[in-house]
């Protein structure tokens, strides 16, 4: 799983998510990507369903040129620096906040989540279709514009 080696404070605030990605919003590693349509919290747990699942697809890509033996390279560009806090079942009111229980990465409309390069456009698609359904947010397939 995902998590920071260590953070500055152990808990945090939730904070509020306004506004469109400014940073991370443009392909930068691969050809194909993954990006996020709606803002939210993607969790360490998501994160690593959908890289499995991404690279799950790519193993057994079927006829993939010689060239490209295993299937692609695949990024992550996110990753899940925020603590998020959970109070016990059946807890009264009061007594402070909960302890840290799982990681999230703040998600906003228009961030790249996953690349990929080295495989074919269908098979990115695919691959990128089951990721996308381990989101807990919508997600859309893009690719890098054809300079001729």
């Amino acid at each position: 799983m995902l998590m920071p080696k260590r953070v500055k404070y152990r808990k945090a605030q939730r904070g509020r998510m306004k506004g469109t990605a400014q940073r991370g919003a443009t392909l930068a590693f691969g050809e194909y990507g993954l990006k996020a349509l709606e803002p939210g919290w993607v969790t360490n747990r998501q994160i690593e369903a959908a890289r499995v699942a991404l690279t799950r697809s790519l193993k057994r890509g079927g006829k993939v040129t010689r060239s490209l033996k295993r299937g692609g390279k695949v990024w992550i560009r996110v990753f899940p620096d925020k603590p998020v806090t959970k109070k016990p079942a059946e807890t009264r009111m009061g007594k402070g906040k909960g302890n840290p229980e799982e990681w999230v990465a703040v998600v906003k409309p228009g961030r790249i989540i996953y690349e990929m390069q080295g495989v074919p456009e269908d098979l990115a698609r695919e691959a990128f279709r089951t990721a996308g359904q381990k989101m807990g947010i919508a997600t859309k397939f893009v690719m890098r514009a054809r300079t001729l």
